[in-house]
């Protein structure tokens, strides 16, 4: 046992640590739903075996990971911060990587890895906000001679003629890019934006997801009912639905956390938890259905319900004056408007 440790330290160890930086890469990819404790463990493995091994099986776990869809924070710094010829597939894939950590990558390892971030699929306008704050920052720097920041090794030999058409392509750059954030504000669905629509409180979402654990129905039932803020018949009417569809539209227009949601579904009806791929079929029921959408469904639903179970209004209490008096109530009437004549009579003729 000890000679093996002892060969580690010789000159093939380093293609050792290529195959378990590799291996580690693909078990870590083949993990769907990574937890905090499965995260830490990789990002304490991944940075040691990184820079143990040889650039190719560097090149290797970058374009394996750049696929990957869930990557520790720490790790993607790491990544996005070693050399733009091993980090360019990263910054530029199209797996999520956290906003802050972009920002941080193109604001600290100058314009080759900005260039990467500009050059994804989408962007959010947080990362285009700080990306065009740097473009400003380098023009300024330009227009009063001072060098771009680059690497060393990518910087060129300053010429009055090339620091000219530079300041040009930056300002066509930051014109186009303060046009391409004008569009994605315009355009960018905030998830978070919740504002005048039906949203679960804290206490709601917790209450639903601890009845799903339980697969309590009768209870859900009557959480569901208290968050719509409708009868008990339709939230027993969308659980009734086995496709699983309704509920999904109704948590979706409830704006419930997506892994919750994917929980309820799949604890209530056990044939969602089928694998599609790499995922579960209650995952992309949620993944398919459209916010706006659902919010309109469910508002009709919540309209229909209030027409139908509409409280009963208390009825109108009769006055005296409408109620039709009996024979004996007009005789006793009579009666006593003779015995008031008669009474005003005699007061009339005693003052005489």
């Amino acid at each position: 046992m000890t000679d093996q440790f002892r060969e580690l330290e010789g000159p093939a160890a380093v293609r050792k640590k290529d195959v378990v930086l590799m291996a580690t890469v693909s078990s870590f990819e083949g993990i769907a739903y990574p937890s905090k404790s499965q995260l830490r463990q990789f990002a304490e493995l991944f940075t040691p075996l990184f820079q143990a091994s040889t650039d190719e099986a560097k090149r290797q776990a970058v374009a394996a990971l750049s696929q990957c869809p869930h990557v520790p924070p720490a790790v993607a710094l790491f990544i996005g911060s070693q050399p733009i010829e091993i980090a360019a597939p990263f910054l530029a894939g199209p797996q999520a990587i956290d906003d802050e950590v972009l920002i941080t990558i193109a604001r600290t390892q100058g314009a080759a890895h900005a260039r990467a971030i500009v050059s994804r699929d989408s962007l959010s306008p947080k990362v285009i906000d700080a990306l065009v704050g740097i473009n400003q920052a380098e023009l300024r720097r330009v227009a009063a001679g001072e060098p771009e920041m680059e690497s060393p090794a990518m910087t060129p030999a300053p010429s009055p003629a090339r620091d000219e058409a530079e300041a040009l392509r930056l300002a066509n750059e930051e014109t186009l890019r303060r046009r391409i954030k004008q569009i994605a504000h315009q355009l960018a669905e905030h998830d978070d934006d919740r504002l005048g629509l039906r949203s679960l409180s804290d206490v709601q979402s917790a209450l639903l997801v601890r009845f799903a654990r339980l697969r309590d129905a009768t209870q859900f039932s009557v959480a569901l009912a208290d968050a719509l803020s409708t009868s008990r018949w339709l939230a027993d009417r969308v659980m009734l639905d086995l496709s699983g569809q309704q509920l999904a539209a109704t948590l979706t227009s409830l704006g419930m956390d997506f892994l919750d949601a994917v929980f309820v579904l799949e604890r209530f009806y056990p044939h969602l938890v089928e694998l599609q791929g790499e995922v579960s079929r209650a995952w992309l029921l949620m993944e398919a259905a459209d916010p706006a959408e659902c919010e309109a469904r469910v508002e009709a639903w919540r309209r229909a319900d209030n027409y139908t179970y509409r409280p009963a209004e208390p009825a109108e209490q009769p006055s005296p004056s409408t109620i039709a008096a009996t024979p004996e109530q007009q005789n006793l009437s009579r009666q006593a408007s003779v015995v008031r004549r008669m009474r005003a009579n005699s007061r009339l003729f005693g003052r005489r």
